[in-house]
């Protein structure tokens, strides 16, 4: 079920209100959430939701093991035990047909039969609620949070519909007092409404936009393919990317809002960046933040040499790559970002904060377009071939998708409202002319203009079935 749907928006939504704001007590309201987020997922995934439901029975159990665990030596065996058992179910069902077609390649490259296996579902969002699960079993061992023992708690923890699908991921101990006490008053909703508008906004009117126009160029043929579309496509997928992912991201915390739950942000202006590092910083915060906690700094961080800083930077993007996808391309966009970090830890930092501001900008949009390359493209060979066409200003003998076709007038639009929403504009203009911060009711009456017109218009859209997946629902 995609929030940017007719049925979430105005019934399963409403019902879910309805029932929150009625219920007389938080362990009712967290009680009617947890089926509301069971049938959500079983929805789409059918009897894969016994696969999540299983999940929170293994970590319950781990954590009360954890918790009731005297000697720290008993405590890490749990906690090792519990990590391995949800690693082995994220590789089963994401990596497991990954690896038997490698090792087919390398079993026909040796003259040997190949493997046949039966092709795995992959579960949507099982990456994000495995990292939730972790975070939860690691909390409690680092004593950051008390062990859940209602396992109501834990399972509305793991399966809460707002983030579920395509994060952001919510560590426990960010929200596990807010499990049993929370409040939700108009302001609170009406923050959440908001927010929820503004990502639907993102998704349906500039996401989807941009989306259809990026898919329409990479499905051309290499013969087809200028050096002006090829830019024109990563530049729109990367455009794609962004709103589709942080528009998510918003309509997950304006829900949470609604229903009490404060989610840390997952995005701070990334197209802003002047360095790799910086776009990290301000990129999939809840995902880099997660990793950076639960794995960078447990291989050693930056606090041992620099050579084993080097390679836990390197492990660590390897890494990245792959929980992004089961696939090569997936581990050399995680490895392209991870060697532009450490050239910038060697030398290349000092120097862009030498620079100005507008190279610098450029430098980091011109890696993370390049890199976007290898994420959207279905192999490494298709994205080597997009990339030397992007570099390639030669005319095409046969031009018949001209640059022209694919630029109209909705995608200039499109484009130059992504740009404006895409840097902190409003900031800067509250900074710059003071009477904007004066003009109070100015503001809001134009506010709730503005996003009762974004609504709207994404209704519309919606209806006219231009609407399509969010992008990380496969990851």
């Amino acid at each position: 079920m995609l929030f940017s749907s007719t049925l979430f928006l105005f019934l399963f939504l409403p019902i879910c209100l309805l029932a929150s704001f009625v219920l007389p007590n938080i362990r009712l309201k967290n009680f009617f959430l947890l089926l509301a987020s069971l049938f959500f997922y079983a929805w789409g995934e059918g009897e894969l939701v016994f696969l999540m439901l299983f999940t929170i029975l293994l970590n319950y159990v781990f954590g009360i093991a954890i918790s009731k665990s005297e000697p720290p030596s008993i405590k890490k065996i749990y906690l090792t035990l519990s990590i391995i058992s949800n690693l082995s179910i994220l590789g089963y069902y994401k990596y497991f047909n990954f690896l038997i077609e490698n090792l087919n390649s390398i079993l026909i490259g040796l003259g040997e039969t190949k493997i046949t296996a039966e092709t795995v579902t992959l579960p949507i969002g099982i990456s994000f609620f495995i990292f939730q699960s972790i975070s939860y079993v690691i909390d409690v061992y680092r004593n950051d949070a008390k062990v859940q023992k209602d396992p109501l708690n834990l399972a509305l923890y793991i399966s809460l519909f707002p983030q579920l699908i395509a994060g952001p991921i919510v560590r426990y101990h960010d929200v596990f007092l807010q499990l049993e006490k929370r409040n939700t008053d108009t302001n609170k909703i009406a923050l959440g409404i908001k927010r929820f508008i503004i990502g639907l906004g993102k998704k349906v009117l500039i996401a989807n936009t941009c989306g259809r126009v990026a898919d329409q160029i990479f499905e051309l043929s290499e013969n087809d393919l200028s050096g002006s579309l090829a830019w024109l496509g990563i530049v729109c997928y990367t455009i794609q990317i962004f709103f589709d992912f942080s528009g998510y991201s918003d309509m997950a915390i304006g829900l949470g809002k609604m229903f009490g739950f404060d989610f840390l942000e997952n995005f701070n202006y990334p197209f802003i960046a002047r360095s790799i590092k910086n776009f990290w910083q301000r990129w999939h915060i809840s995902l880099s933040t997660w990793i950076r906690d639960y794995l960078y700094i447990p291989l050693g961080g930056n606090k041992k040499s620099n050579s084993r800083t080097y390679l836990n930077l390197i492990i660590v993007f390897f890494l990245t790559g792959l929980w992004h996808g089961a696939s090569w391309n997936f581990i050399v966009w995680g490895l392209f970002h991870g060697i532009f970090l450490l050239i910038e830890r060697l030398f290349l930092e000092k120097l862009l904060s030498r620079l100005p501001k507008f190279v610098s900008h450029f430098y980091t949009l011109f890696v993370v377009i390049i890199a976007f390359v290898f994420f959207r493209t279905s192999d490494i060979n298709s994205a080597l071939v997009y990339i030397q066409k992007m570099f390639s200003f030669t005319q095409q003998q046969n031009d018949f998708y001209p640059f022209l076709l694919f630029f109209d007038f909705e995608l200039i639009i499109t484009l130059i409202v992504a740009i404006i929403v895409s840097i902190p504009t409003l900031e800067f203009i509250k900074q710059r002319m003071p009477f904007f911060n004066r003009s109070y009711h100015i503001l809001t009456y134009t506010n709730y203009i503005g996003l009762f017109s974004i609504f709207i218009l994404s209704i519309i859209y919606i209806a006219s079935g231009t609407h399509n997946p969010f992008i990380y629902f496969r990851f």
